[in-house]
C-alpha cells in the first residue's frame, strides 16, 4: 500500500471507541504499517515502558466479541486471532513510530494524526450543531405548541367541506316533458 494514497476515511474507519477512548486495533496499524501483527506486538512488548495504560491496553474478551460484531470480522473459535489485541490510542499511535522505527512508521504515523485531527473537527462541528439545535428548542419553548395549534388548525379548514367544494347534482332540462 502506497502510504501517499492512504486515506483520511480508510484510517477513519479503523478508529473504534473502546472503554471511551478513541483507538486503533494492533492488526489494522500493522496493515497500515506493512509489518506482520506479531513483529509489531514483539517492538512494543520491548519497550513496554513506552506504553502506559493511557497510550495502549489489552482489550478484554467481551470487547472484542462486541467489536467483532460491529465491523464483521472472524471470531477467535473459527480460525481467527488466538490473542487478545491491543488498542492503541492516539498518544500510543504516536509512540509506535519511534518503536517501529522506519520510514514508513513515521509517514503512516502523519497520516493517522491528520485523520484523528479530521475526526475531531468533525464531532466538534457535530456538537457546535447539536447545542445550536438545542438552544433554538430552548427559544421556541411554548411557542412549539403555539405552532401545532396553527398547523392543526390550517389543517382542520382544509377539510371543511365548504358549499364550493360541494359536488352539484346534473341539473335536468327545464320545462315540459311529453
Amino acid at each position: 500500500m502506497n502510504v501517499e494514497k492512504l486515506s483520511t476515511q480508510k484510517i477513519a474507519s479503523s478508529i473504534h471507541l473502546v472503554r471511551g477512548h478513541k483507538v486503533m486495533l494492533d492488526t489494522d496499524l500493522a496493515s497500515l504499517y506493512g509489518v506482520e501483527t506479531k513483529y509489531l506486538k514483539r517492538q512494543v512488548n520491548r519497550n513496554i515502558e513506552r506504553f502506559p495504560q493511557d497510550f495502549m491496553f489489552f482489550m478484554t474478551k467481551q470487547e472484542v466479541s462486541v467489536l467483532r460484531c460491529q465491523i464483521g470480522t472472524s471470531s477467535f473459535s473459527h480460525g481467527g486471532a488466538r490473542y487478545l489485541p491491543y488498542a492503541f490510542t492516539e498518544h500510543g499511535i504516536l509512540m509506535l513510530s519511534s518503536v517501529l522505527n522506519s520510514k514508513r512508521a513515521v509517514q503512516v504515523n502523519i497520516a493517522i494524526m491528520r485523520a484523528f485531527v479530521r475526526l475531531r473537527e468533525v464531532l466538534s462541528t457535530h456538537k457546535a450543531l447539536a447545542q445550536k439545535f438545542s438552544e433554538l428548542e430552548h427559544k421556541v419553548g411554548d411557542h412549539d405548541r403555539v405552532i401545532r395549534d396553527i398547523v392543526a388548525a390550517i389543517r382542520k379548514m382544509m377539510t371543511q367541506v365548504t358549499p364550493e367544494d360541494v359536488p352539484k347534482k346534473p341539473k335536468g332540462p327545464i320545462g315540459f316533458r311529453p
